[in-house]
């Protein structure tokens, strides 16, 4: 299995880092580096406490927790949300509380996941045509067969 080094920061007390719940996870929980308490309908940055300089050509991108997002009302607002090369400030995850009732959240608490990305460069190409290039599938919203 590949492994890419990403320097990390720990810029708040008794913060825990990102870690894999098992080998083959593609995605390494992170968590709440202080209590949280989220207004109904509100959106917050929830600080993470670390700080990270990833590879040239990477991206970090912050998901959703699966249980989370079935068992609370929490939601990442930008899922998936970017971490770019060269950000270099605390890690923020962007979270909305979509209930009508107040929601805490407690230091240390799993509240999302990272995923790193290879990404490559696009190069354009321009033509005149774009539906003469191979893999027309002949359809865009609702195509495939999804009705309403």
């Amino acid at each position: 299995m590949k492994e890419v080094t990403v320097y990390i920061e720990i810029c708040r007390e008794d913060v825990k880092l990102p870690q894999y719940a098992n080998l083959f996870d593609a995605g390494m929980d992170i968590s709440a580096a202080e209590d949280v308490k989220l207004f109904p309908t509100k959106t917050v940055i929830i600080p993470t406490g670390l700080k990270v300089a990833i590879p040239e050509g990477y991206e970090i991108q912050v998901r959703p927790r699966s249980g989370l997002s079935l068992k609370t009302p929490l939601r990442i607002a930008n899922a998936p949300g970017t971490i770019d090369t060269l950000f270099r400030d605390e890690i923020g995850i962007i979270v909305t509380n979509t209930d009508s009732a107040f929601y805490n959240i407690k230091k240390g608490d799993r509240i999302a996941q990272l995923v790193l990305n290879e990404i490559p460069r696009i190069r354009w190409e321009r033509v005149d045509n774009i539906t003469t290039i191979k893999g027309n599938r002949g359809g865009g919203f609702g195509s495939t067969g999804v009705k309403t």
